[in-house]
């Protein structure tokens, strides 16, 4: 039987019109500790998007999620904190915040297969 681990992972949000508190599952944030591990997968449905807001940015959204990945892979490029340690990205992705790009809160789960977790929570919650 394989080990499980501890893992960590919140629903990435678009939020077209914070005003409205509307919002679309375009992605999943994944952090395991133990295993060293924290990605993003994330998937723009536009037609959902563009129901919510129908004048929203598509190319705007996918530059922030981008970024966004960009940041939990600890790209040096993405700015200062994408130079932190691995769990201090994943508690400043996470943190709430009342921009386009907004994640829900954590949820806790144990897997043997942080990237396997990783898939089936973007297929359920995403997809």
């Amino acid at each position: 039987m394989h080990e499980k681990y501890l893992f960590e992972y919140a629903v990435i949000r678009m939020v077209p019109r914070v005003e409205r508190e509307e919002f679309c599952n375009v992605g999943i944030i994944l952090y395991c500790k133990e295993l060293r591990f924290l990605q993003t997968i994330y998937t723009i449905n536009e037609n959902r998007v563009l129901a919510l807001n129908e004048k929203a940015d598509i190319p705007e959204i996918e530059a922030y999620l981008q970024a966004f990945d960009r940041i939990s892979k600890g790209d040096k490029s993405a700015g200062p904190i994408a130079r932190l340690d691995m769990p201090s990205r994943f508690r400043w992705l996470t943190a709430q915040r009342s921009t386009i790009l907004q994640t829900s809160r954590v949820h806790p789960g144990f897997c043997s297969d942080p990237q396997a977790a990783l898939s089936r929570l973007h297929e359920q919650l995403v997809l």
